[in-house]
């Protein structure tokens, strides 16, 4: 199949990677073309806008940073995607997205003829999970490429859905690692060694994914991650943004949001997101660090752009 795909980035890369490796032709952009060399070399095309990448493809997928940089690539009235797709082609965004957003597209899509799928992620291809909302009849006939790049796919429900899917799991895992540093930080200030209370959480009622991942990127100060302080940001934003709207309690979001923009102000935001936690640490006045850590906790190196 002729497929396009635009954003090609950490996420965008090795599901392109896939896409060509079960033998479809695939044309890519990005704004940094040199995140594209690679693929190119293994048999891509790359278009220059993204309304050529339209032209070339019976798809066109995104992988994107925000709702503003889809909107810019899919509309722009001179060089967006949707004025290249022709009538019945197919639009799937896989970016953590506003499902507003997500909607608004899909409106203007479907006038044109235009066929739309939100398709967020969570994982790593080909193992990934993704989250789809759309019209059944379009996720059925597109499956068969989506698994090409994930093992997980769980139709949603109409427009938008795949999105408020997406949110919901961010929403829980950082939440729960606001909740999990505050934790850790009572802990240590009443006194218990950290790397003993690293151990017991994973085998507790405190046990959580999202837990395993501060000991390793918190505990020797490296606060390195997956992804950067500015995608969980983003994401949580969303989030609460979506709870207003749908008249929600969010509470525990509304916390979790105000320390992430809090670390932005600071200048992380293209840090690790668990920066987050050196907020904490200022309020409580002590430090999560140990001279070494237990080898024996169950460590998941968690990245916020795969949920």
């Amino acid at each position: 199949m002729r497929l396009g795909f635009i954003g090609t980035g950490t996420m965008g890369n090795p599901m392109v990677r896939c896409l060509l490796e079960a033998g479809h032709q695939v044309a890519v952009n990005d704004l940094n073309r040199e995140a594209t060399t690679g693929l190119c070399e293994r048999g891509a095309t790359w278009a220059g806008l993204p309304i050529e990448v339209a032209q070339e493809s019976q798809v066109v997928f995104t992988s994107l940073p925000t709702p503003a940089a889809v909107e810019q690539v899919m509309l722009h009235p001179e060089t967006g995607a949707l004025a290249g797709l022709s009538q019945d082609s197919a639009f799937i965004d896989m970016t953590s997205n506003s499902p507003t957003v997500v909607r608004r597209l899909a409106d203007v899509c479907r006038q044109k003829g235009v066929h739309v799928l939100d398709a967020p992620v969570s994982g790593r291809p080909p193992g990934m999970t993704i989250m789809v909302g759309g019209d059944r009849a379009v996720f059925d006939q597109y499956l068969p490429v989506l698994e090409n790049m994930g093992s997980n796919i769980f139709y949603v429900g109409g427009t938008g859905t795949g999105c408020v899917a997406k949110l919901v799991t961010q929403y829980l895992g950082y939440c729960n690692f606001i909740t999990a540093a505050e934790g850790l930080l009572i802990g240590a200030k009443a006194g218990i060694d950290l790397n003993t209370l690293a151990q017991i959480v994973p085998v507790s009622a405190g046990a959580s994914r999202t837990f395993e991942n501060i000991p390793r990127s918190v505990f020797d100060g490296s606060f390195v991650s997956g992804g950067s302080l500015d995608i969980v940001a983003k994401d949580l934003d969303l989030a609460c943004q979506m709870a207003r709207e749908a008249a929600a309690p969010s509470r525990m979001g509304a916390i979790a949001d105000e320390f992430f923009k809090r670390a932005q102000a600071q200048g992380w935001g293209q840090d690790g997101y668990p920066s987050v936690v050196k907020i904490l640490e200022q309020m409580a006045g002590a430090q999560l660090r140990t001279e070494s850590v237990p080898d024996n906790v169950g460590y998941q190196q968690h990245d916020p752009r795969r949920g």
